[in-house]
């Protein structure tokens, strides 16, 4: 079985500013599809700044042709942050409007899921969250058959662990709700292979591939957003992750996120050919 592999937004967006500046891509849309569709991937990942940024100058049905015109067919769509607020302030507002950019976007894309989570470090109860994730899943599912998938983050000061993760996804009794596992927060958790095995297969909905170094650098924040690492180029047990993900039986696509200073200064071709045999390489020994 080939991996089909989704290059996520920041590691095919190329020389962008990460929530510091300008975060959508210098490369266009038809220019990053034609790279994905060279190098074998299955789809491709937008930030909720791309996509804005993409609109400027073509329609969702238009983005939507290019990408299947060269033959990619699945599709990430991120990040809302702050959906847990309470309506009416001015955090609310903002992502209600990031929202409806996204939620849009996956109706006319087919989006195969949409991405969230809690970036931003804003505190919200246990029980609050797990009522305003299931309220978000129950909008979505009016408007779209993309899955609301919950991140698991260190920085998340609400959930930050993979029981609490669950319990929000669990808690919130949707459908259309499932978890986001990203093997860089796995190893930034100290989470084993073997701890991933808690996990419903009914909520593992989504996985990205990543890697990095155990010992934290000083700077978080710049560690993540700067400093990963493509998989098989770090010191996670990427290898472990792919075994017992496939044994809970994951069976979607792979998608990576590398948020990496050296990994952006690439030429494009470079970036992707160096993205797509990173995941051939690190996955070939994975029993399937």
């Amino acid at each position: 079985m080939t991996a089909r592999i989704l290059g996520s937004y920041w590691t095919t967006a190329g020389p962008v500013e990460v929530h510091t500046g300008r975060e959508w891509s210098l490369f266009d849309w038809p220019q990053r599809c034609a790279e994905a569709a060279r190098t074998g991937m299955a789809g491709l990942g937008l930030w909720h700044a791309d996509l804005a940024h993409l609109l400027e100058h073509r329609s969702l049905a238009e983005i939507g042709q290019i990408f299947r015109d060269h033959g990619l067919d699945v599709l990430e769509i991120e990040f809302l942050n702050d959906w847990f607020l309470d309506p009416g302030t001015p955090g609310r507002q903002a992502s209600d409007e990031t929202r409806k950019l996204l939620f849009d976007a996956a109706a006319e894309l087919d989006a195969h899921h949409i991405k969230v989570g809690n970036i931003l470090g804003t505190p919200c109860e246990r029980a609050k969250l797990i009522d305003r994730f299931g309220e978000l899943c129950a909008d979505a599912a009016t408007r779209h058959r993309a899955p609301i998938v919950y991140e698991l983050m260190p920085f998340d000061l609400n959930a930050p662990t993979l029981d609490t993760a669950l319990e929000v996804v669990e808690g919130a009794g949707a459908e259309n709700s499932g978890l986001a596992v990203d093997f860089w927060h796995l190893g930034k958790l100290g989470l084993t292979p073997e701890d991933l095995r808690v996990i419903p297969p009914r909520y593992l909905s989504y996985v990205e591939l990543s890697d990095g170094m155990r010992a934290d650098m000083p700077d978080h924040v710049s560690e993540t957003t700067r400093y990963r690492r493509l998989p098989g180029e770090g010191e996670f047990d990427v290898r472990g992750y792919v075994s017992v993900l496939r044994e809970l039986g994951y069976d979607g696509p792979w998608g990576v996120e590398v948020l990496s200073d050296e990994l952006r200064a690439l030429p494009i071709s470079e970036m992707f050919d160096r993205t797509v045999r990173s995941v051939h390489d690190s996955m070939q020994e994975a029993p399937r």
